[in-house]
């Protein structure tokens, strides 16, 4: 059995039933002959999670392995990518892995009614499209949940005429399948033309409009601006390399940002994350998959990685048996630049395939390494 670190539920904890105005944090005891009471009293009458744990306990056996993927998103409805994903089996180095994945919610989001209210305004006004007078010749997408906002301001302007939102000439730039499958799914006649699926992240978009923009608009001595619908925390590399001062001016293409959601940690996160941890403790190795910086912080304390008086990271063991995924360069980047934490993973793409493909070679690695 791998070693683990105990949780910290001095900021993971379960809130415990007790008399009305009683009720306080448990601290979990750190005494071996207490640790199962501690993780039983963590997992509560939860029949689920009891369940969970149970499986756990017995799975490693054979050439088939059980892994618990804890998916740190809210699952997305009706079906979920990610889900049906890891829920077949793929071959390893040397023995089949199988996957359970789990959905820990992490993340709130909310719409920012200011930026909303100027995209309405925008659409209304025909300000974003393909003729000399508008100031905006496209959109910029990273984000599903900045379509979201999108879609909602398109659905509350529905019935104004039949070409609202009046983009059919305009190009709409996504930064991979994801994003794409919420574009595709606002209602427009004719259909949004929506490029740069293929891109993956930022940077290759960027790389990507600058040579489609450019395309695009051929006709003009100079680029029209693009809008970028953002959420409060974003990576400013889509602007940077497109108004990167040493381009030719003719090249050059304004970016401006519009933030159209804020996000912030759900409450529950910690509380919920800790049971999942408790539930899956028994499993040979798991992996934690991290979509966005927000809630990193609360993730690194409940694994009991976070040094509380330094903020940073502390040294972990690789051979813990809890290994962490970040679905592209922002999480990873701002996991090593503000906690000073390594993923031992990061997806190539932001995918549920390219989060599979790094786990399971990251798996074969180990498997070879062990012999």
């Amino acid at each position: 059995m791998h070693q683990r670190h105990l949780i910290d539920r001095r900021y993971c904890a379960v809130l415990t039933p007790m008399p009305v105005g009683a009720t306080k944090l448990r601290p979990a005891s750190t005494a071996h002959s207490d640790n199962h009471q501690s993780e039983r009293l963590h997992l509560g009458t939860r029949p689920d999670l009891l369940a969970l744990r149970a499986t756990m306990q017995s799975s490693d056996t054979g050439s088939h392995r059980t892994i618990p993927v804890l998916l740190l998103k809210t699952k997305s409805t009706p079906g979920d990518s990610y889900q049906e994903l890891l829920s077949t089996a793929h071959r390893g180095a040397t023995h089949d892995l199988a996957f359970e994945p789990h959905f820990v919610p992490v993340l709130l989001h909310r719409f920012d009614d200011n930026g909303t209210g100027r995209l309405q305004g925008l659409l209304e006004r025909r300000s974003i499209g393909s003729s000399p007078g508008c100031d905006y010749g496209g959109l910029i997408f990273t984000s599903q949940r900045a379509v979201e906002a999108f879609a909602q301001v398109v659905q509350d302007g529905r019935g104004r005429d039949s070409s609202w939102p009046h983009l059919q000439d305009v190009p709409i730039y996504s930064v991979g399948p994801a994003t794409t499958r919420a574009l595709r799914a606002v209602v427009q006649e004719p259909r949004l033309q929506i490029f740069g699926e293929h891109t993956g992240n930022g940077e290759a978009l960027a790389h990507f409009m600058m040579q489609h923009y450019g395309e695009w608009y051929r006709d003009r001595p100079t680029r029209p601006p693009l809008l970028f619908l953002v959420g409060e925390q974003r990576r400013d590399i889509i602007a940077r390399t497109l108004m990167d001062p040493s381009l030719p001016a003719a090249d050059r293409i304004r970016v401006d940002e519009e933030v159209v959601y804020g996000t912030g940690v759900m409450e529950s996160f910690p509380e919920d994350f800790a049971r999942m941890l408790s539930a899956t403790h028994d499993a040979p190795s798991r992996w934690v998959v991290v979509f966005s910086p927000t809630g990193c912080d609360s993730m690194l304390r409940c694994l009991g990685m976070l040094d509380e008086a330094t903020g940073k990271a502390r040294h972990v063991r690789e051979d813990t048996g809890t290994y962490i995924a970040t679905i592209g360069p922002t999480t990873r980047t701002h996991l090593i630049e503000s906690f000073g934490f390594e993923p031992h993973v990061c997806a190539e793409t932001p995918s549920p395939e390219g989060v599979l493909q790094g786990i399971v070679e990251f798996e074969s690695r180990r498997q070879q390494s062990a012999g």
